[in-house]
């Protein structure tokens, strides 16, 4: 592989789309065992009441993220045709520094109609993001093979590794064109919860920053587990193994943006929901607090619960700006 420039780790930007039916949805539980449906008796009405707490949450994290000055393109979610997972658009589309957009296969017909033109349009206007290279994966739906954006694929972008766990939803054929189309190093493994069942995104049990990495090492399946590690301390980052409770709790699922401060300049927030900060022990969380320069926690639980996917599902970072 060819050496490229240093990359930026973390984005200053991200899209975000605000739900306009978000529920839960039957058809991504089949691979997602961290969604929890309402009490079927609960009836109509719980379905208007978690789509009015998932807009509060999803307006709880976009104001804290501002006031920590990290840049939102919130894009409007259309009510047709229903897209309840919508609010986690890290799955369809990527935007990288070299001006690559990346748009990609999903597993459930439901989710496909989430890729909008307009959104992308937005992205650019707002963001100034310039499309250089398209890489369309989205034909692979025709073969039955998918690759879930940075759901399936958790990025370091310094060393130009991308960490995958197969699954349903993340097919390793798929990992390896966009890593060859990129230029980075895929570093695929074997993951599962406690059932044995395959974790559906790598993003639900790791996350990489400027100085840090969490890991759900407990996981990983044996076979592969110290070959993910040994590439991640060979990084020099700081590596933090969690185990399955707290993969469960979303601890795996942060991530760290870049913003600046008037007195720190170039600054780093960690981004997590309250659950994943109540997952974690104090010694964790201590560790976490000396390796960025901001925690940011925002609770999200109706989000978590019935999508089944916390803070990081719900941000597409955006580098490559004007």
């Amino acid at each position: 592989m060819e050496p490229s420039a240093p990359s930026q780790q973390c984005a200053d930007a991200v899209l975000m789309i605000r739900p306009a039916c978000f529920g839960y949805n039957p058809d991504t539980a089949r691979t997602n065992t961290f969604q929890r449906p309402e009490n079927e008796a609960a009836g109509p009405a719980a379905a208007a009441r978690a789509q009015t707490q998932a807009l509060e949450e999803f307006g709880r994290l976009q104001r804290a993220l501002e006031s920590e000055g990290v840049e939102v393109c919130a894009v409007e979610d259309t009510a047709a045709p229903v897209k309840p997972d919508a609010v986690f658009p890290n799955n369809w589309i990527s935007f990288h520094e070299d001006g690559t957009l990346v748009l990609y296969p999903m597993e459930s017909t439901s989710r496909r109609p989430e890729r909008r033109p307009e959104v992308l349009e937005t992205v650019t206007r707002r963001l100034g993001f310039k499309i250089a290279h398209l890489l369309d994966l989205t034909h692979f739906e025709g073969e039955g093979m998918f690759l879930e954006g940075t759901g399936s694929l958790v990025l370091d972008h310094k060393e130009r590794v991308a960490y995958a766990c197969a699954s349903a939803r993340t097919h390793p054929a798929l990992v390896a064109e966009w890593a060859r189309e990129l230029n980075y190093e895929p570093m695929v493994f074997k993951a599962a919860d406690r059932a044995g069942v395959p974790l559906y995104h790598t993003n639900v049990l790791m996350w990489i920053g400027e100085r840090v990495a969490i890991v759900g090492s407990e996981a990983i399946a044996a076979t592969d587990r110290e070959r993910v590690l040994a590439r991640l301390r060979a990084s020099g980052r700081e590596i933090i193994e969690i185990g399955q409770e707290e993969i469960l709790g979303f601890a795996g699922n942060m991530l760290e943006l870049g913003t600046w401060d008037e007195a720190l300049g170039d600054s780093r927030v960690l981004v997590m929901s309250e659950a994943a900060r109540r997952a974690l022990s104090p010694e964790k969380y201590a560790r976490l607090s000396g390796t960025t320069d901001a925690l940011l926690v925002v609770p999200i639980p109706t989000i978590e619960r019935l999508g089944g996917g916390s803070v990081r599902c719900m941000l597409a970072e955006v580098f490559g700006r004007a």
